[in-house]
């Protein structure tokens, strides 16, 4: 009986084991998913803001050439 516990506890350790090194896996993956859009929506911000300034820059041109 107690060869046949002792078994049990190891191969149900080894499942354990194995699953949380499955679950850091899919930790990891999701880090690295959130570090990518953080870089993503920076870029997104900063390109937002660059067509806001052409936009301007067009609009006065546009007003410039109006008064001409």
């Amino acid at each position: 009986t107690l060869i046949g516990t002792i078994g049990g506890i190891m191969a149900s350790n080894r499942l354990t084991v194995y699953r949380i090194q499955e679950l850091e896996k899919k930790v990891d993956k999701h880090n690295t998913v959130i570090e990518r859009m953080t870089v993503a929506e920076i870029e997104i911000k900063e390109n937002k803001e660059g067509i806001k300034e052409n936009q301007e820059k067009i609009r006065e041109l546009k007003e410039k050439n109006d008064l001409k």
